[in-house]
């Protein structure tokens, strides 16, 4: 997959892991660099725009493999940035199916 395709949904990609559970970085950076081949350095960034614009909030836990963890929960703007950014996909996911395989527009 390219690299302009990536970071075109990285953000959706996040949020929507976010929306899951509480996590931390190393955690979404596997689980997504698994499915869509990514740099650990590509997720932090996000997570860091994301807290400063109110997506999402931070807080320690304890981890029995070393010191704290830093914790990502998404708040109520990042639900509804989540259900927006996932309402856009969704529209641009039809047209770009219109354009290569010729699907009608519902």
């Amino acid at each position: 997959m390219g690299a302009q395709l990536k970071k075109g949904v990285l953000d959706l990609v996040v949020l929507s892991k976010l929306s899951e559970k509480d996590t931390y970085g190393y955690d979404i950076y596997q689980d997504i660099n698994k499915n869509m081949g990514i740099s650990e350095s590509t997720i932090y960034p996000i997570l860091r725009k994301f807290t400063k614009d109110g997506l999402c909030e931070t807080y320690l836990r304890e981890s029995s493999y070393g010191p704290p963890r830093k914790y990502f929960k998404i708040s109520r703007k990042g639900m509804n940035r989540l259900e927006d950014l996932t309402t856009d996909w969704r529209r641009f996911e039809k047209v770009v199916n219109i354009l290569i395989r010729g699907d009608k527009y519902e």
